[in-house]
């Protein structure tokens, strides 16, 4: 399921360095909504954007969510913002670092959270749906 999740979420984000931090984006909610420790069912990007939250990125995945201009994140503050057991397994799927995964996932995640939210909220359903509606 991760490389079909990563494929559509590269596919919403464009090609190139998009479609690898799509890649890295797909294993990493497929990591997370595996774990449901935050209630987010079939929906792992709930999930995400609740880590990234408790992880201290409130405001941030706030404005990717909502309507107004989407505020950068670095590596450092996603590699903080996460369970350092997620960002590893990532970046083993990947093949690179985990410096490297919270690179591409701070390129990636702002302009996929707020593709994946266009209404200024995250929708019900299971992501593969959310980003076909999307796409």
């Amino acid at each position: 399921m991760g490389n079909d999740l990563g494929s559509l979420l590269g596919g919403l984000l464009g090609g190139g360095e998009g479609g690898k931090g799509g890649s890295l984006l797909g294993a990493l909610l497929t990591s997370l909504g595996g774990a449901g420790t935050h209630g987010a069912g079939s929906n792992p990007l709930g999930a995400l954007l609740d880590t990234l939250k408790e992880g201290g990125l409130g405001e941030k995945t706030d404005s990717w969510v909502g309507k107004g201009a989407n505020q950068e994140v670095s590596g450092p503050e996603v590699a903080q913002a996460l369970p350092y057991q997620a960002l590893d397994h990532v970046a083993q799927q990947a093949g690179v670092t985990p410096e490297e995964a919270a690179d591409a996932l701070a390129q990636a995640l702002p302009q996929a959270v707020d593709k994946l939210t266009p209404a200024g909220e995250v929708p019900e359903g299971s992501l593969e749906d959310i980003i076909r509606q999307q796409s």
